[in-house]
């Protein structure tokens, strides 16, 4: 339920290098449906899951290389590895895997004089490593008794900061790790907690926090010194921070990062503040931006030190606030915002090499583009177009990007200053796709709720023939602050469902990120009106206006909140639609109100707590309907989603079976909010493509 936190339809004259890649297994049985579509060499989702997937470009600092991750999957042993590899940035030959990803290798990153750094296992625990022969060889450079959860090398290359998960109170490091040994001996085991969280995301808590520690490297080692210690709370935060949230200053001697004070109010508190501490005075912590109750992070130094950038947010408790940006001088402590009439949030940011502009990514209107903004006028200039950029790294000479879209997963492209100038794309981790057949889509838009304009993509099935009617597959994004727009996705692709024979339909409704603040903000307290309306009209607008969509041979989707309006629907829009498929979604407002775990969600969405406003739990609530369902519903859950749990789940599917509804519960004990490992996620796309086949007509 959160938005977490995409270039091309077409390509042209671009140089393509393929890196050789592991072999992918496929599960030994197909169901007719996917089989009938390979055989029109549709892309299907058999395709999506073993296939390759790209991240975390690294381009050195002579711009003449950049190491990226590569993770493959093996669906038959149902696991996934990840590995390096290097191309050149000078046409110097093809990717190739780095010989350091024997035993695992991740988070590359490198240092100023060209040493590779990255986490690695080979050992036993997670620890960083240093190449200094560009991924031939490495040695390890911390030998510390935990993990290492994130990492950050200053620019010296004399210390690396660490994040280590600790017993707060714990004396030192060997104290916490002595405390762990002792709980993991314990024979008893109850869980006592006199404080939230108690569990978070997929986890319980087990009263750990996540605490920096400088290391100190060459003929600067030294102990590792706990610069947090004292402080009551995580960085990164969890489950899903890393080393964006902290940095090094430029003389190496400090560390500003961000986070949040839990004590009793963690649950329902966005105010994640920006923090400096010396590596000579660990512990004596300056908080930079106490002034702001909500959430300030992603600190960057300018090139020449002297100014501070980072994002923060407005609103106390609203996460899904605009991300602006602020300009803080380090000598005078005066900040300044930037950019302040652009209204787009700020996803990511970094300087450019002369320090006069930031580079940042944005969602706009259903793309994510790379932006350049004038740190002194604050003029902003988009720099690429369709399509979701996904990581940037700069060039003497312009960028190098992670670039999917809706019908290509993520590669990497170069790309020049100039705005206009198309990216080049420079990988081909995925060359089986290159023959397989994807849907055509375009994005449309139509006047929603308030005539305002809501904007959609429908995409025609992979084997489409003009003049035929095809059943629609009506997916709804989650979020619900977030976008179904033109990005590639390992979990909900529209394209899988083209492949399948479907044409799809995705509306972005109000509440949608991407096209203004008081767009997004227009969900709050309206779950169940406003968002309703969009889909209505949406889908009104496209029977009216593609004559390949069979209207009447539809089933709605959804995950998440995409899950709750599939059981709003179910009592609202009862007759539209032949079939309905729910992935944990929401069934009683008032349950998660006491339920979930980050209740600033629930507590800003619906207006308070529910003892407090209990009218704004029950009016949009879903439970008080169910005396309307009557479609047959498919209900999935993962039994270790704790922002929704599982008894939403149980819940809907008894209201289903009690009332006499075809209905089927598909629930996965060790998955979380979203199906990860490869052999379940083959079963949840079994399940959900056999639902639609038993209930469509194609």
């Amino acid at each position: 339920m959160r938005r977490l936190p995409h270039l091309l339809c077409g390509l042209s004259a671009v140089a393509l290098l393929t890196a050789a890649a592991p072999a992918m297994a496929e599960t030994a049985t197909a169901s007719a449906h996917a089989a009938s579509a390979q055989a029109g060499n549709a892309f299907t989702y058999r395709d999506m899951i073993p296939a390759n997937r790209l991240g975390d470009p690294q381009v050195s600092p002579d711009g003449e290389w950049v190491v990226y991750s590569l993770t493959s999957t093996d669906v038959a042993n149902n696991r996934r590895s990840s590995s390096l590899y290097i191309q050149s940035l000078k046409g110097e030959g093809e990717a190739r895997r780095l010989p350091i990803s024997e035993g695992g290798a991740n988070t590359a990153r490198w240092g100023k004089d060209g040493t590779l750094y990255f986490l690695s296992s080979r050992g036993g625990s997670s620890q960083v490593w240093a190449s200094a022969d560009r991924g031939e060889t490495a040695s390890v450079i911390t030998n510390l008794p935990t993990d290492v959860n994130a990492y950050r090398v200053n620019a010296q290359g004399d210390a690396v900061a660490v994040s280590l998960a600790v017993y707060p109170d714990a004396e030192n490091l060997q104290a916490s790790v002595a405390r762990a040994a002792q709980e993991a001996e314990r024979k008893s085991t109850g869980k006592v907690y006199d404080r939230m969280f108690v569990r978070h995301w997929d986890t319980w808590n087990d009263h750990t926090q996540n605490h920096l520690f400088v290391v100190g490297l060459g003929t600067n080692a030294h102990e590792p010194v706990w610069v947090t210690k004292g402080f009551d709370g995580d960085t990164p935060s969890k489950p899903f921070g890393d080393e964006g949230e902290f940095t090094f200053t430029p003389d190496g001697r400090s560390i500003v990062f961000s986070a949040r004070l839990a004590g009793k109010s963690e649950p329902w508190s966005t105010n994640f503040d920006l923090y400096q501490v010396s590596v000579d005075a660990p512990g004596q912590l300056t908080n930079l931006t106490e002034a702001n109750p909500a959430w300030d992070t992603g600190p960057v130094f300018s090139p020449d030190g002297q100014t501070l950038a980072y994002r923060a947010m407005e609103r106390a408790g609203f996460e899904a606030d605009k991300y602006s940006i602020f300009l803080r001088d380090v000598s005078t402590g005066q900040t300044r915002q930037i950019a302040a009439n652009w209204d787009r949030s700020a996803d990511s940011l970094q300087w450019s090499k002369d320090g006069n502009s930031l580079f940042v990514t944005a969602g706009d209107v259903g793309n994510t583009k790379l932006f350049q903004i004038d740190a002194r006028n604050g003029s902003v200039v988009p720099l690429t177009g369709e399509g979701h950029v996904g990581a940037v790294q700069q060039t003497d000479s312009g960028f190098v990007l992670s670039i999917d879209t809706l019908n290509r997963p993520s590669e990497l492209y170069v790309k020049t200053f100039r705005g206009r100038e198309m990216p080049v794309r420079i990988t081909n981790v995925n060359p089986q796709l290159d023959a397989k057949q994807f849907g055509e889509f375009e994005q449309f838009n139509f006047p929603g709720w308030n005539n305002e304009t809501v904007h959609g993509y429908i995409m025609k099935p992979a084997n489409y023939e003009a003049g035929k009617k095809y059943p629609v597959a009506f997916l709804i994004h989650g979020g619900p602050q977030g976008s179904f727009g033109n990005g590639w996705s390992y979990r909900w692709n529209p394209q899988t469902y083209a492949g399948a024979g479907y044409a799809v339909v995705m509306i972005d409704f109000h509440g949608s990120t991407g096209y203004g603040q008081a767009f997004t903000d227009a969900i709050s307290q309206h779950w169940g009106d406003r968002p309703l309306e969009d889909l209505q009209k949406g889908w009104a607008h496209v029977k009216a206006n593609y004559d390949f969509v069979d209207g009447n041979n539809a089933c709605a989707l959804g995950a998440s909140y995409g899950g709750y309006m599939i059981n709003w629907i179910a009592g609202n829009w009862s007759d539209e639609f032949k079939c309905l498929v729910n992935h944990d979604g929401v069934f009683d407002i008032m349950g998660m109100g006491y339920s979930t775990e980050e209740l600033w969600f629930t507590e800003w969405e619906y207006g308070g707590t529910p003892w407090e406003n209990p009218e704004g739990y029950q009016r949009f609530n879903p439970v008080n309907h169910v005396q309307n369902w009557k479609t047959p519903m498919l209900v999935i859950q993962g039994d270790k989603d704790f922002r929704i749990p599982t008894a939403q789940a149980l819940s809907t599917f008894t209201a289903l079976q009690r009332r006499g509804i075809e209905s089927r519960f598909v629930m996965f004990p060790d998955e979380n909010h979203w199906v990860l490992k490869p052999a379940n996620s083959m079963q949840w796309h079994d399940e959900v493509f056999g639902w639609l086949d038993q209930y469509l007509n194609k």
